[in-house]
């Protein structure tokens, strides 16, 4: 994340508070560059309900018009500009050369949905890229990407990105903002610099031409997500803070 604290009101509204929570190391470092006081900062992991993944995954895929035998890089965020599918769109462009059967799903809505479509149709992507929309199945969804792939150039941390690693998808994201705290490089997945259509491409071939690679990167990403990601703990730790404070 590399906005800075604005304002005046935005400083005021941070300096009333006896502690302030943020959700990643990340943000912690853009409010203490803003001036919060270190003391009075605490970081707490945003977390994510572990649940099952729900049944269909693969239906509701050719109901987007997916073939069942493609595989599938999934993004879920807001079509917003620090969300950034501009990269992802030119990622694709470049990953279609290599892997002609993948296909390319983003889910979420936002002011650049026109924008990044006509984009989409620019590079060629009319027929392996969907535009979803806003969709209430994650739960489903999701679990039947083949890869998950994240490419802000700005991010707290990325819920959606957590719910990936919840249910043992293999990430493929940015080392923008906090990301870098969820996903290990070569681990649980593989973080490339942000705003680099080539590096993002090039990591995408990488996770869909090595099956055993992606199932050890889910794997790792599931049992990282168990140890530091999970909503209980975020509850746990901000009730800790809580507790500071009577």
């Amino acid at each position: 994340m590399d906005f800075a604290l604005r304002g005046f009101l935005s400083r005021r509204k941070y300096a009333a508070c006896d502690r302030v929570v943020a959700v990643s190391e990340a943000i912690a470092g853009v409010l203490r560059a803003g001036g919060l006081a270190a003391d009075r900062l605490r970081v707490v992991h945003e977390g994510v309900p572990d649940r099952a993944p729900q049944p269909g995954g693969r239906e509701a895929l050719r109901e987007l018009g997916i073939p069942d035998d493609a595989p599938v890089v999934g993004n879920v965020a807001a079509l917003t500009g620090h969300k950034d599918q501009t990269t992802l769109l030119h990622a694709a462009a470049r990953v279609v050369g290599r892997a002609p059967s993948a296909r390319f799903l983003i889910v979420g809505e936002g002011e650049l949905r026109a924008r990044l479509e006509a984009l989409s149709r620019d590079l060629g992507l009319e027929r392996r890229c969907v535009f979803a929309g806003f969709r209430a199945d994650l739960d489903r969804l999701i679990p039947a990407f083949t890869v998950f792939c994240l490419s802000s150039h700005m991010e707290g941390l990325g819920t959606s990105l957590l719910d990936a690693m919840a249910f043992g998808v293999p990430v493929v994201a940015t080392a923008a903002g906090g990301i870098p705290e969820a996903v290990v490089d070569g681990v649980t997945g593989r973080l490339v610099p942000p705003r680099h259509p080539p590096a993002l491409a090039a990591a995408l071939v990488e996770a869909l031409e090595n099956p055993a690679r992606r199932a050890a990167w889910g794997r790792a990403g599931r049992q990282r997500f168990e140890e530091r990601f999970t909503a209980d703990r975020m509850v746990e730790a901000t009730l800790a803070i809580h507790a500071e404070l009577s």
